[in-house]
């Protein structure tokens, strides 16, 4: 399965709990830990921890398992690390105070419809 495949597959979990201002970034040209970073904002810890689940279950049924998935517990930014995909899920406020976006700005921005 590609990375591409792979970041369909997450944004489709994220959009099935309803993820808000969902952000795929493709960082394969400047980076060489993962090809895409996917990240979603949900408004409170059980759709975080809602949306994490989806991702994962999704992903599995492809075959593909997570490295590490990091931050659950809390829900307040949970990581998910499939290797060349790598899943960000914030509550509100902390994706404002992180902001990833800023971060990878080197990154292109991938619009999501053609990933759909």
């Amino acid at each position: 399965m590609t990375s591409k495949e792979m970041a369909k597959l997450a944004l489709a979990g994220l959009e099935d709990k309803k993820g808000a201002d969902i952000k795929v970034i493709d960082i394969s040209g400047v980076s060489v830990m993962a090809d895409y970073f996917l990240i979603a904002s949900g408004s409170n810890r059980n759709q975080v921890q809602a949306m994490a689940d989806n991702v994962e279950e999704k992903l599995h049924k492809a075959g593909v398992f997570p490295r590490q998935i990091e931050g659950y517990q809390t829900a307040n930014w949970i990581l998910m690390d499939f290797n060349d995909v790598i899943v960000h899920i914030f509550n509100e406020e902390d994706r404002l105070f992180y902001n990833l976006e800023k971060i990878w700005l080197d990154g292109k921005v991938i619009d999501t419809d053609c990933l759909r």
